[in-house]
């Protein structure tokens, strides 16, 4: 089992950029896909984007492509998640989430983080 804990959330202008960052425990963490899930206020939870445990698979949601990178550090147990050119209708909770199977693309979650606000004004 994995433990996560999402920080970097924060408010931003259009156009600007924040960076998530996602920090798990557990010593099979290497192992695990890793993903990135948001929810906006009265919408459901959607993928954003996933990668393999060793990067070399990455896949993301078509609203995302080109704005978003998704990237991990095995050995601090991070991943990240950079996002660029933000726009309001990014504005969500955004998640951490992880699979032991190790699947990135589709990535299907099985443990999550508690979720780190990301407001995009407009």
């Amino acid at each position: 089992q994995v433990q996560l804990v999402e920080s970097g959330g924060g408010l931003v202008q259009t156009g600007g950029s924040l960076r998530l960052s996602c920090a798990a425990s557990g010593r099979t963490f290497s192992y695990y896909a890793m993903g990135w899930f948001r929810q906006a206020p009265g919408k459901e939870r959607e993928f954003v984007a996933a990668i393999s445990w060793s990067s070399t698979v990455t896949s993301y949601a078509d609203s995302v492509k080109g704005r978003f990178t998704i990237s991990r550090d095995n050995a601090k147990n991070m991943v990240f998640l950079q996002m660029n050119s933000l726009k309001p209708e990014d504005t969500a909770v955004y998640y951490c989430a992880a699979d032991p199977h190790n699947r990135a693309a589709p990535f299907i979650a099985t443990y999550w983080g508690q979720g780190t606000q990301v407001t995009v004004s407009s």
